[in-house]
């Protein structure tokens, strides 16, 4: 089985309290789940990609958003948590929320044509939302451990989980130990 496992924006700009867009407390918790993630899925032979906003100063998301994630600042390093898995990992630096949104995303998934795409990261209700929802409209199936992702806004958060699940069909799991026992119960046919 081929899997990739995405992390979406775990960036200092969100990721450190003194980044633009700091998401609070709950970015620092999953952290750990992450890296659990990726040393696991590496192991097993997976594909990661790592997602960073990168935005250039005079960026039009900033008529919405404070200015954040500037091309080529810090807060565009890779969590320093992370950024030893981010080093054979292809990198996809995006503008927009979907990590689709004008990169070559497209192109690598294409290539690496996985059987599932792990997803993990920050905001739930923004760039993780809309990148599910556009690996889902190319019909990847996609597994969210829900103690990997995170948001600013702790209702946002839930109403992605279930949105992302009930409408989008992505499967929406606990933690990454629940999907693995899915897994060894219901193989996926060779």
């Amino acid at each position: 089985m081929t899997t990739v496992v995405m992390v979406i924006d775990m960036e200092r700009g969100f990721t450190d309290p003194e980044g633009t867009l700091y998401a609070g407390d709950s970015v620092r918790e999953i952290i750990q789940p992450i890296r659990e993630i990726l040393q696991a899925e590496k192991a097993r032979g997976a594909r990661v990609i790592f997602t960073r906003d990168w935005h250039d100063p005079e960026d039009q998301e900033f008529q919405m958003w404070p200015p954040h994630c500037v091309a080529g600042t810090w807060e565009t390093e890779i969590d320093p948590e992370l950024a030893d898995f981010a080093q054979d990992a292809i990198i996809i630096n995006k503008r927009r929320y979907s990590a689709f949104f004008d990169t070559d995303l497209d192109a690598h998934l294409r290539r690496l044509n996985p059987d599932v795409v792990i997803v993990t990261g920050v905001a739930t209700d923004i760039c993780v939302m809309f990148t599910v929802a556009d690996l889902r409209n190319r019909d990847y199936p996609v597994v969210i451990p829900a103690n990997a992702v995170t948001s600013f806004d702790p209702e946002a958060h839930a109403f992605a989980l279930k949105h992302m699940e009930k409408i989008l069909g992505a499967r929406v799991v606990p933690d990454y130990q629940t999907w693995l026992r899915t897994q060894e119960e219901t193989p996926v046919p060779a």
